[in-house]
């Protein structure tokens, strides 16, 4: 069998969120066959995204009748050079933001990164919130960068995640007093001169609201896409309506909209209250025709988790930890729908 027996059996793969076959989108790159092996190399883009998954086993099923060994690859053309790329060796930068704070937005990222790592993915978490870092707590992680001799820094890994905060580079009381120009310049420094290695997914942690922190990152950092973290309340998805306009205006993808804070169900009586209000998320998502990526109810386990540095994602026994545990999925599964997408648009000869 050649490699186009194996390209027209690969045409009965669909992708499920793109609705063709994969052969037709392009997301096939490349086929080699000899005597003893068929390798199929695929524009998968987002490790553990269960629908790219699902896509990799179809296409083992569809030749895994060949009486040769099959081996997959993934690789997705970015549209950019190296060059231009500040994070050549991270595959996905994903931006965890709020139009305002108290939402549970760092509480959001820490779950999201945790997660995903739990998957089996290579994760770095990045606390880009320079007046109010609390990534490091969040994690028990009390172990600082070390400087190598080249003046960069290796980042402290928690939980399978490599970690970067402000935190770690001023006191534990210290106030972080700078005007915009001075954010930018760290920022980028850290985002440079920090060795991340190989990542699959980079999730960063913004400050609440649309500053310079936001600028720093969209104008500097190729963004893979957003999540927009909301309570349902209405005060809240007035200020998330205004981050959503941020991202737009940068043609920065939003990969969807995830709730905090939903109901909460009260241990005496089992009933449940919706104490901010119920389905805003939900109901914002759809008007804007965004994703909604999941809700996750008010539990005192998740402040508990944050306050001693235990995410509760990583508890298998936990509901809320399950509600967690969805949106993750759900980021990296929109994650590839974005990575596929745009690389279908740079590749119509293939499709």
């Amino acid at each position: 069998m050649d490699a186009a027996a194996i390209r027209d059996r690969l045409r009965d793969v669909t992708d499920p969120e793109l609705g063709d076959d994969i052969v037709s989108l392009g997301l096939v790159n490349s086929i080699d066959v000899d005597e003893d092996s068929i390798h199929v190399d695929l524009a998968l883009g987002a490790p553990y995204s269960p629908s790219e998954t699902a896509i990799a086993d179809a296409v083992r099923d569809a030749i895994g009748d060949v009486d040769r060994d099959v081996s997959l690859s993934a690789s997705v053309d970015t549209g950019l050079a190296e060059s231009d790329d500040v994070l050549p060796n991270v595959d996905n930068v994903i931006a965890v933001a709020s139009g305002k704070g108290g939402v549970g937005k760092s509480t959001m990222a820490v779950n999201i990164a945790a997660g995903l790592s739990k998957l089996g993915a290579r994760v770095g978490l990045f606390d880009a919130d320079v007046y109010g870092p609390n990534v490091p707590r969040m994690v028990d992680a009390e172990e600082p960068p070390q400087a190598t001799r080249d003046e960069t820094l290796v980042p402290p890994e928690k939980y399978g995640m490599k970690l970067m905060s402000m935190a770690f580079l001023v006191g534990e009381d210290d106030p972080v007093i700078w005007r915009g120009p001075m954010v930018h310049k760290v920022l980028t420094q850290l985002w440079e001169d920090v060795e991340w290695g190989h990542l699959d997914y980079m999730i960063i942690d913004l400050p609440p609201g649309t500053g310079d922190t936001q600028l720093t990152l969209l104008q500097t950092v190729p963004v893979t896409g957003a999540v927009i973290v909301t309570t349902p309340q209405e005060v809240a998805l007035d200020d998330a309506r205004k981050g959503l306009e941020m991202f737009g205006k940068h043609d920065t993808n939003v990969l969807g909209i995830a709730e905090n804070m939903a109901t909460f169900k009260c241990p005496d009586c089992g009933g449940e209250h919706a104490i901010f209000g119920e389905g805003g998320g939900e109901r914002f998502a759809d008007v804007h025709e965004m994703p909604f990526l999941g809700s996750v109810p008010l539990d005192p386990a998740v402040r508990t988790g944050g306050d001693e540095g235990a995410p509760i994602v990583l508890d298998d026994d936990s509901e809320t930890g399950a509600a967690f545990r969805e949106i993750a999925r759900n980021v990296a599964n929109n994650t590839g729908i974005v990575r596929r997408r745009e690389h279908t648009a740079r590749n119509p000869a293939k499709r």
